[in-house]
């Protein structure tokens, strides 16, 4: 039998896991990397703190799972959308990488929609509007920025694509990740030459596009000595985190909708054509299924709000959950259990970080509205959770509005761990929230890749099927998602009604 190997290399660190050719992992394991922020609003990490941290995270899941490394009959990588990586001629980075959650382009963002005529029109060309996070202003703050580094540079990849070129030399990418730069065609899955002759980028600075499943090349001698496998290994094109995690949680078919509350929020649907939202709320970006597009919209502080709330409001949760060795996010759901639905008029607005979807606004605020006497710790625990979830109802509501059809929707992350959040979901929701038997996210979504790129499987959505199973369905209760539609109601009018007021705060802050 051969054994899958699934890298995902994210923000805090980079998970490997090993999967057998029925989709049964057999090891996990993970290897972090620091981040820095030279300046407020800024972003980045050493490329080669990647290298090592894949290299550390493979020896060790290898060990885990008790597989050879002769017995390793692919390789499928992930990675955090959007970074940027400067190379010369060799492998060290010019410069770290600028990351997904770096704020420092909006000058850049507003040339890049100036040079393409207006929003709209940066729309039809590349489905997507200009927002900070994404690659293509990048590369233009350093070529103003930093014109040496820019000099020197001969490719431009995205973090998952420095590793594979760091394992088998190929300067390539796959349509999924390659989406997020703002620099492709997604509607024709190819570079956009328009656009990179607008902004003059040339076009040769871009690696070669794959679709996600198609071999990009083979591990080679020095990269599988420090990997502790072996030379020849083939290496997938693999998928952006949103895609991979997609594919990893069965998201391949119209109809099933995932909804991800890690540190950011995601919901995420397939589609089989290129449906844009004119408003550019959600994103429009090829799926890592060939031929096929997906829809997904990202609000930033989903479960970095209760992780936010855990870390400087929860000390005393989280004392009592070192003295039981329970963890303090169970102590917390049980206080929010005391409040009721609704919690009597008070809101969370989860806009601890800016907000991407459906309102990209770095400007943005978050906070409780509707606080009285009678406001205790339950219902701000509660309101908070609620909020998260108004929030993902956001996109779902404009993804109704594009005609994509939804069924169901996949609970993963964070909340889909708790059985009081997986029904609170399906209360706002209005819809049934399944979980599955997968809950490893990108790296066996990759893994799953790399199967169908090596024959275990003749398509991805084979390889879903084969290995991906429902195993719990939460339907909504009908008297708690008629009062949740009426505080809904409410929570989506108040950024609109605090936006100009976000603006000043954001000013007075400096």
């Amino acid at each position: 039998m051969r054994y899958l190997l699934g890298i995902d290399i994210g923000t805090s660190g980079t998970k490997t896991l090993v999967c057998d050719e029925k989709g049964k992992v057999l090891g996990t394991a993970v290897a972090e990397h620091p981040i820095s922020a030279p300046k407020p609003g800024w972003s980045e990490q050493r490329p080669e703190d990647w290298w090592n941290a894949v290299c550390a995270a493979t020896k060790a899941v290898l060990k885990k799972a008790k597989v050879k490394a002769a017995e390793v009959g692919g390789i499928g990588l992930s990675g955090q959308m959007h970074g940027s990586v400067f190379l010369g001629d060799g492998v060290k980075a010019l410069r770290p990488a600028l990351l997904w959650n770096d704020q420092r382009t909006a000058e850049q963002c507003a040339e890049i929609q100036s040079k393409a005529g207006g929003r709209e029109a940066l729309i039809d060309l590349v489905a997507n509007p200009a927002l900070t996070g994404f690659t293509a202003p990048k590369i233009l703050w350093v070529r103003q920025h930093e014109p040496r580094v820019y000099e020197k540079t001969r490719h431009i990849l995205l973090p998952k694509d420095y590793i594979r070129f760091r394992m088998t030399g190929e300067y390539a990418t796959e349509v999924s990740d390659a989406s997020g730069t703002l620099l492709l065609d997604v509607v024709n899955r190819q570079w956009s030459e328009k656009l990179l002759g607008l902004l003059g980028i040339d076009r040769m600075l871009m690696p070669r596009l794959y679709e996600s499943p198609e071999v990009t090349g083979r591990l080679n001698r020095e990269a599988a000595k420090e990997m502790g496998l072996v030379e020849g290994i083939q290496v997938v094109g693999g998928a952006g985190d949103q895609a991979a995690g997609a594919v990893g949680n069965g998201i391949v078919r119209s109809g099933i909708v995932s909804a991800t509350l890690g540190t950011s929020g995601v919901v995420f649907a397939h589609s089989d054509s290129p449906t844009r939202d004119p408003k550019g709320r959600v994103h429009t970006m090829c799926h890592a299924v060939p031929g096929k597009w997906c829809v997904f919209g990202c609000m930033l502080s989903a479960g970095g709000s209760f992780q936010w709330f855990r870390n400087r409001l929860g000390t005393a949760e989280v004392a009592e959950a070192k003295r039981k060795k329970v963890d303090p996010y169970e102590l917390l759901v049980e206080k929010a259990k005391e409040a009721p639905a609704g919690s009597e008029g008070l809101f969370f607005l989860p806009y601890l970080t800016g907000e991407r979807c459906p309102y990209p606004d770095p400007c943005a605020r978050g906070g409780w509205i509707g606080l009285t006497a009678r406001s205790d710790r339950p219902a701000m625990i509660r309101s908070l959770m609620e909020g998260v979830t108004f929030g993902m109802r956001d996109a779902l509501e404009i993804m109704k509005e594009m005609g994509i059809p939804i069924t169901e929707v996949r609970a993963s992350g964070g909340g889909a761990r708790s059985d009081f959040w997986r029904q609170m979901q399906a209360d706002i929701y209005q819809l049934p929230v399944v979980v599955t038997n997968a809950s490893e996210g990108p790296a066996y979504g990759v893994a799953l890749l790399a199967g169908v790129g090596t024959g275990v499987w003749a398509s991805v959505e084979e390889a879903c099927a084969a290995c991906i199973k429902r195993v719990k369905r939460v339907t909504p209760k009908k008297k708690a998602a008629g009062e949740y539609e009426r505080y809904y109601g409410v929570y989506r009018k108040l950024y609109g009604d605090l936006r100009e007021r976000f603006g000043e705060m954001a000013a007075l802050a400096g």
